[in-house]
């Protein structure tokens, strides 16, 4: 149909920004109707149709939209893994997510009715640009399209957590609910490609609660100052252990972990309300930022 697109990248793009635009069909992976993407240059602006317009001008929408898998890594950072008590993993903890967990910078994080304890956890997402199949740790890279920014929104009494249980209460056994609730995975609208990271394991990643009541209401408190250099187990090797059991096609998206930081370890345990708003910022891709919302 007229005015419907896809991106094509042709290898001189660095960056893209993913940005809503009525009547066209955008985004990388599964596209989907009303989104589009442009070249994101370094003076902010985003270049499409012979156009250069501020970045800050467009609507933001996430680069993939639709990921047909979201495998995520859990405790994958060495700090993240201290402040919580646990044992260093032998082998990458994988769970997963649903494409209904997606949204974009500036959309709501929903929490849910009858959870209570919403946490953040700001994460590089590596995108797949190439079918990998049984890839070895030395190949990983020519799998990789580029990376986003992520907020893995976690429920932390349904996770189970100890610190976020009620008297009473109990998770639910396994993470799929906890990490997989419609809006639990905000997505930045940058799409940095592999050429823009060369080293994509000396990133610096924070995130910050923004609390919409009490005496620090508005005001950006730091949560995450970590670095992609404490990762447990590295690109490369998470696409050659989650390659050798699951196929990983182009848009698919791996969440690697989490720094430390994360509200349930803190004393008192922090958790996102409804009013508060969440950010995680990367440098060298971008940023989201999110209001909470109370669900039905």
């Amino acid at each position: 149909m007229a005015g419907r697109k896809k991106y094509v990248d042709d290898g001189t793009a660095e960056r893209l920004f993913a940005y809503r635009s009525p009547g066209e069909l955008g985004g990388v992976g599964t596209p989907i109707e009303g989104m589009a993407l442009g070249r994101l240059g370094p003076d902010g602006l985003v270049r499409m149709d012979g156009r250069a317009v501020p970045f800050g001008q467009l609507s933001p929408a996430p680069p993939v939209p639709r990921p047909g898998k979201i495998v995520c890594i859990g405790l994958n950072y060495r700090d993240h893994v201290a402040e919580g008590g646990r044992e260093t993993p032998d082998r990458p903890l994988i769970f997963s997510k649903f494409s209904n967990a997606v949204v974009a910078d500036g959309e709501p994080v929903i929490r849910p009715a009858g959870s209570h304890a919403l946490d953040l956890e700001g994460e590089l997402g590596v995108v797949i640009g190439r079918m990998a199949r049984h890839v070895s740790a030395a190949e990983a890279y020519s799998h990789v399209l580029g990376y986003v920014v992520l907020n893995d929104i976690s429920a932390r009494d349904w996770q189970g957590s100890p610190p976020a249980l009620r008297p009473g209460e109990h998770g639910d056994g396994q993470w799929l609910r906890a990490k997989g609730s419609d809006s639990f995975l905000p997505m930045g609208p940058v799409l940095a490609f592999k050429t823009a990271i060369p080293d994509p394991h000396h990133l610096r990643i924070r995130s910050w609660h923004i609390p919409g009541q009490g005496p620090e209401a508005g005001t950006a408190v730091l949560m995450q100052d970590g670095n992609t250099a404490d990762m447990i187990f590295r690109i490369p090797e998470l696409i050659e252990f989650v390659s050798a059991s699951i196929s990983l096609d182009p848009g698919d998206v791996i969440s690697t972990g989490t720094p430390a930081g994360v509200g349930v370890f803190r004393t008192p345990p922090v958790f996102l309300e409804p009013g508060d708003r969440v950010r995680v910022e990367i440098d060298g891709i971008g940023s989201v930022e999110n209001p909470i919302v109370a669900g039905d």
